[in-house]
């Protein structure tokens, strides 16, 4: 059960934090309790009876305590087979009890129902005294079936027979930032003192929250600065812009570039002249233009006389790409290959052929690109695309088939700074926040079930003036079968009584590759009028006519899945226009909605997805490369994040010593390493 929750050693349970803290020091006698107030009561058993309930599985164990003076106080519990309480409580037996008093409807005595209760008297004590009650009390998230108290007894055994644990934080940091040692960190993190401040407990802002959260940050960064130092000293290729590259992105540029997207050119061709290796994230909101970007790295690496991989997530998005840069490089003769999941093995033994040969000049794919039989002849640049969706080994397979090529990694998805330097701090940065010229705000509307005839009318009015529409339907993970059933009935629903004189399309995740490919040409070329589909289209789709998104169940959505399906149109010099229905909404739902309605700037809601859902659930992926924190907290620590990594590169520029160094490196490949790949992966 423990290891449920990555708890497999004694040092992983004393990194367990708990997520709250509980004042249980209020000690009062009977005498003095108030109805409604919280207190701590120590107090004798005078006398216990079980109530059995017929037929169901649940007994009321009723005990009266008194404590010297004339009052006395009920305490009733509800349990399955209460015997085993009824039992323990037996006459004269001392027990601190913690609850709410309550007034006892029957008797008019005071009442606890439920309380926390701990024996402190007798032969049956428990042994971990003034560990439940009468004092401030840990709250710790239960594994299984291991609840709050039985974990409390179990750090309290363990903190109590074990060695206290070696300090590896370098001396010089800790003595500078006043931080306490780690042994009196992690006993103050599970067990407060007398007088500690709950408010700052539950804060996680006590020096022991604070020295263990900046620790981690700490190593963390540490090893993230070790990771781009051993990049940077690696021999990679010094690529060229010659004049006739600089010629070639001239005559392919469809329109003048923007101002970002020339400066970020000019950052990527800069790290790619240098002779180590390129490692750089290109964050651009959705329509910004990364991938003519990425085209354009890839015309230096092509004349400098290198091949380049576009790894993509979907095959949706790998077609895509290839048709943009097939499109993009027939002009200057280059070769441009596709090679996924669902090409015929006989294709996929030609193009691999190929490929080994160095005749194909641009090769792009899914997961089948990194496959171990894929061999390259002179691999230069490495394109991820979406990186989100690729863990870091992934990375690593790729840029693996060459000798030290160069990485470009682009995503849509804005990652908010801090998130981005921690996930991605081993890689430059480069963003464009500008969108191409022309380009209206998307109208964004929020509408119920109840209103979609209006929508459909609308709808029809702007296919009528000769514009495209999506309506998309959500894949829930476990049931992608459901959704794509959904988008059936909803394409016959509306191909057939709604809109029966439009023609209406439909695309899902398990249609052929040749099938999808047939219904977005369709789509592209304006055949189709209304595609139906579900999140498939969620990226790289272009279709400049497109005016409307129609996202249903849009309360079933992630922001910066909305935010994505919004930007599959407005591409176009029309005014373009999302349309979110949903059902009914919790607290959560209605935010997300009114963030799109409010907001289309892709960094905005981001930031919003984030403090939403918490970084964990944000990439939607476990190998995102996002660390497995155990006790910071990228969001709430932010402050601590940004000082650990300042003293973090400091540490590594300018160690205090030779030996100071090789200790950090080691402690960080011990323990760190099975964590992130921090030190080797790159």
């Amino acid at each position: 059960m423990l290891e449920t929750k990555g708890l497999l050693t004694v040092e992983d349970l004393l990194g367990y934090a708990p997520f709250r803290y509980e004042d249980r020091g209020n000690v009062k006698p009977i005498a003095q309790l108030a109805p409604g107030e919280v207190a701590t009561v120590i107090a004798e058993v005078k006398s216990t009876k079980l109530t059995g309930f017929r037929g169901r599985n649940l007994g009321l164990v009723e005990t009266i305590f008194t404590d010297g003076s004339r009052e006395t106080l009920r305490g009733k519990w509800f349990r399955p087979n209460g015997g085993y309480l009824a039992d323990k409580f037996t006459p004269g037996l001392k027990v601190a009890l913690f609850g709410k008093i309550e007034l006892d409807n029957y008797t008019g005595d005071l009442l606890m129902m439920n309380p926390e209760d701990e024996i402190i008297g007798g032969d049956d004590s428990e042994g971990d005294i003034g560990l439940h009650t009468g004092r401030i009390v840990p709250i710790y998230e239960a594994a299984g079936k291991v609840t709050t108290r039985v974990l409390r007894s179990l750090l309290d055994r363990i903190l109590g027979s074990i060695e206290p644990l070696q300090d590896h934080f370098p001396q010089v940091v800790r003595e500078r930032l006043k931080l306490p040692d780690r042994w009196s960190a992690i006993r103050a993190l599970h067990f407060p003192g007398p007088g500690a401040d709950l408010r700052l407990l539950n804060a996680f802002r006590t020096p022991a929250h604070w020295r263990l959260i900046f620790e981690e940050f700490f190593w963390l960064e540490c090893g993230l600065t070790l990771k781009r130092a051993k990049a940077r000293v690696q021999p990679g290729i010094p690529f060229e812009l010659t004049d006739r590259a600089r010629e070639k992105i001239k005559a392919m540029l469809p329109f003048k570039p923007t101002g970002a997207q020339k400066r970020v050119l000019k950052e990527i061709a800069a790290d790619m002249h240098t002779p180590h290796p390129m490692n750089r994230l290109l964050q651009g909101d959705v329509g910004s233009g990364k991938t003519l970007v990425a085209a354009e790295a890839a015309v230096i690496a092509i004349d400098n006389g290198y091949q380049v991989g576009v790894l993509a997530p979907t095959e949706i998005l790998a077609s895509q790409h290839y048709l943009y840069f097939k499109n993009l490089f027939q002009k200057m003769g280059y070769v441009v290959a596709l090679l996924t999941g669902s090409s015929t093995p006989r294709e996929k033994t030609q193009i691999k052929k190929l490929i080994s040969e160095g005749l194909v000049h641009l090769a792009i794919g899914t997961h089948a690109l990194i496959e171990e039989d894929v061999e390259w002849k002179n691999l230069g640049l490495a394109i991820v695309d979406e990186q989100h969706r690729f863990g870091v080994m992934q990375r690593l397979r790729l840029t693996s088939k060459g000798k030290h090529p160069d990485v470009l990694v682009m995503t849509a998805t804005p990652i908010p700074r801090t998130l981005a330097l921690t996930i991605y701090g081993d890689l430059d940065v480069s963003v464009i926040d500008e969108m191409p010229p022309g380009r209206k705000t998307i109208i964004t509307k929020h509408v119920t079930d109840e209103q979609i005839e209006g929508v459909y009318s609308s709808l029809k009015r702007e296919v009528l003036r000769g514009r495209q529409a999506y309506v998309v339907y959500p894949v829930i993970e476990e049931s992608e079968t459901q959704a794509i059933k959904a988008a059936r009935q909803m394409y016959r629903h509306l191909s057939e009584i709604v809109f029966p004189d439009l023609a209406v399309g439909l695309l899902h995740g398990r249609l052929k590759t040749d099938e999808k490919e047939t219904v977005m040409d369709a789509f592209r070329r304006g055949e189709i009028k209304i595609l139906v589909s579900t999140t498939v289209i969620e990226v790289g789709v272009d279709v400049p006519n497109a005016t409307v998104m129609l996202i249903e169940q849009a309360e079933r959505f992630g922001l910066a899945q909305l935010h994505q399906l919004r930007g599959r149109v407005g591409r176009g010099a029309e005014q373009s226009y999302c349309v979110l229905v949903t059902g009914k909404l919790n607290e959560a739902g209605r935010q997300r909605i009114r963030t799109m309605v409010d907001s289309s700037d892709g960094f905005y809601i981001a930031e919003m997805d984030l403090r939403l859902r918490g970084p964990g659930e944000f990439f939607g992926t476990k190998q995102s490369g996002l660390p497995a924190l155990k006790i910071a907290d990228i969001i709430r620590d932010q402050e601590v994040l940004e000082i650990a990594r300042s003293e973090a590169r400091e540490f590594i520029d300018n160690p205090p010593s030779e030996e100071a160094l090789r200790g950090a490196v080691g402690y960080i490949r011990q323990h760190w390493q099975r964590k992130y790949g921090l030190v080797q992966v790159g």
